[in-house]
């Protein structure tokens, strides 16, 4: 197993005797006040806001972004993909590929980006992986396919613990490890393939366990009542975390989005509401006990799981002072609710076409044709179609709405800037697809082209404000910033600006290879960077097989772009 790339160590040597390569240790003071030039965590801050307050690039100047330079990453072998938010610490970024590959980039002179060391893990698979975090000296990463924790030491690239997790098979560990006072939050992915998925707290220093919260409920815990089966559905019932949480320290409550059930399509082997899949869920971080829940899509069908980022926000509420928690929801509606005692405030559909539900019930937070004393929920189509695995179409189709990929709330006009998906699919149920492994109960197809939009929302109000139309998917998120530009990027590889409050395109590059990752921002002397990685996953370029335009599109370059004034 390689630990550490070859002729890094004497890389890292020269720059020691330079006096540049130690940094400050990344304190919880420090994450929990991120600076500015800085982006120490996945979602930018505690918050999931995907906000940065740096105003250099700006509505004015950022019609003059220029390419700055680029770095390669990943090409251990061919269709690989860079799905990682990258983390940046005084000049250094640190950003992981696809084979758990953790690289250590220097920055700083906004012309080249020399790599300062790669920690190798050994991984004997691809896999999908959303980054790394920082915790005192020490960055987190995870091996998507091997179920594996890693603690890399930031100044000389050497692993210093390892945990692995693994305890069953085709367990994955994809999103982004979340960094506290003293602990390490790891999501357990793998649901579609019939995995029991869970939250684990590590000891941030030696990489102990400290607390597992399962999202299905064993037997005699509350919420195992909801798997009414005779298949033991329970032990292979997915929730998986695809991404980061969010976190508020000045309650110690850290909020999640779980997955959906599994297996996704078919709930005639698995009927009832199926807790705690498709939910937010209020997590005691001290102790990993259950605060509160929403389940979105009771009992679902349609692979619509809710495991995206959930973000915090501190706002008036009907003229009254809420804290609240918000989710773009993939089935298609806009959510808040009070994250102190999880209160279902308001729900606004932000796609354009929603034809699973004929609305949320606005005092429950539930869909209007869900019925509780129902152990399998039809929703807009009749349960005889799932039961006899015929064809049937809604919208948003399989992949949203708002997924995986983040919306950002911008603290200067207090708006919710929502990246989504515009198309339906079709779902063919297949009772007898219950393999481990190969685990969907069925398959799903695009009825027609993939596209996007840019929804503004107004999380106060529950109002759309805005919506801008776009010609291709969006699966990299949003980043909202203290200049007044929103910057956003499209399956073909177009990078662009948008004004926050008109929504205008104001710059816009191809980098001609497919973008999946979220764009993010930082300073180093005194100049902004806006950094973004690139190359695509199976599912994203399927989003693009019915736009003939991009059939000659490189679709898995992996590459770090960075564009500076």
């Amino acid at each position: 197993m390689t630990r550490t790339s070859t002729g890094a160590l004497a890389v890292l040597g020269s720059m020691l005797l330079a006096g540049t390569a130690l940094g400050a240790d990344v304190t919880f003071e420090r994450l929990r006040n991120p600076e500015p030039q800085n982006w120490l965590m996945n979602h930018g801050d505690y918050n999931a806001h995907h906000y940065s307050a740096l105003e250099r690039i700006n509505k004015t100047n950022v019609k003059n972004l220029r390419f700055a330079f680029s770095v390669a990453l990943g090409q251990k072998s061919g269709n690989e993909n860079i799905l990682a938010t990258p983390l940046v610490d005084d000049g250094f970024m640190y950003i992981t590929d696809a084979w758990g590959v953790l690289y250590k980039i220097d920055v700083r002179s906004g012309m080249s980006g020399p790599i300062v060391w790669k920690m190798d893990p050994g991984q004997a698979k691809m896999d999908r992986n959303r980054g790394a975090a920082l915790w005192g000296n020490l960055v987190i990463s995870v091996t998507s396919h091997d179920g594996r924790v890693v603690a890399t030491d930031k100044d000389t690239g050497q692993v210093v613990w390892e945990k692995n997790l693994r305890d069953q098979p085709d367990m994955t560990l994809n999103a982004a490890p979340l960094a506290l006072v003293d602990r390490i939050l790891v999501g357990a992915s793998g649901g579609d393939q019939g995995v029991r998925n869970w939250l684990v707290a590590l000891d941030a220093k030696t990489g102990n366990e400290l607390w597992r919260f399962h999202t299905i409920p064993g037997p005699g815990e509350p919420g195992h009542e909801t798997w009414k089966d005779k298949n033991n559905a329970w032990q292979t019932g997915g929730g998986a975390f695809y991404v980061t949480g969010s976190y508020d320290p000045a309650t110690n409550t850290t909020y999640w989005g779980s997955g959906n059930p599994s297996p996704k399509y078919d709930s005639s082997y698995r009927p009832g509401d199926n807790l705690y899949t498709n939910s937010v869920l209020s997590l005691d971080a001290a102790t990993g006990k259950l605060r509160w829940y929403h389940q979105y899509t009771p009992n679902d069908t349609m692979d619509y799981d809710e495991s995206g980022s959930h973000i915090l926000i501190d706002t008036k509420v009907n003229r009254e002072d809420r804290k609240t928690v918000v989710r773009a929801a993939r089935n298609g509606f806009a959510y808040s609710f009070d994250r102190l005692n999880g209160q279902f405030l308001k729900a606004t559909q932000y796609v354009t076409k929603v034809t699973w539900t004929k609305g949320i019930d606005p005092k429950t937070g539930k869909p209007v044709d869900y019925d509780p004393n129902k152990d399998m929920q039809s929703y807009a189509e009749p349960i005889t179609q799932i039961v006899s695995g015929a064809k049937a179409s809604f919208c948003p189709g399989v992949p949203g709405g708002n997924n995986f990929w983040s919306a950002a709330y911008s603290r200067k006009t207090k708006l919710l800037y929502i990246p989504e998906l515009e198309g339906c699919t079709s779902a063919l149920r297949d009772q007898a697809a219950h393999v481990r492994g190969k685990y969907d109960g069925g398959s799903f197809f695009y009825d027609g082209r993939v596209t996007s939009g840019m929804v503004v929302y107004d999380p106060s109000t529950g109002e759309i404000k805005k919506r801008k139309d776009m010609p291709y998917g969006n699966s990299a998120g949003a980043l909202a910033t203290g200049g007044g530009v929103i910057f956003t990027a499209l399956l073909d590889g177009t990078v662009m600006a948008l004004d926050d409050e008109t929504l205008e395109e104001l710059w816009s590059f191809n980098v001609g290879t497919g973008i999946n990752s979220p764009p993010i921002t930082y300073e180093v002397n005194g100049k902004q960077y806006i950094a973004i990685a690139t190359g695509l996953t199976r599912n994203q370029v399927g989003r693009l097989a019915n736009s003939p335009e991009t059939r000659t599109l490189s679709k898995h370059v992996t590459m770090l772009f960075v564009f500076g004034l």
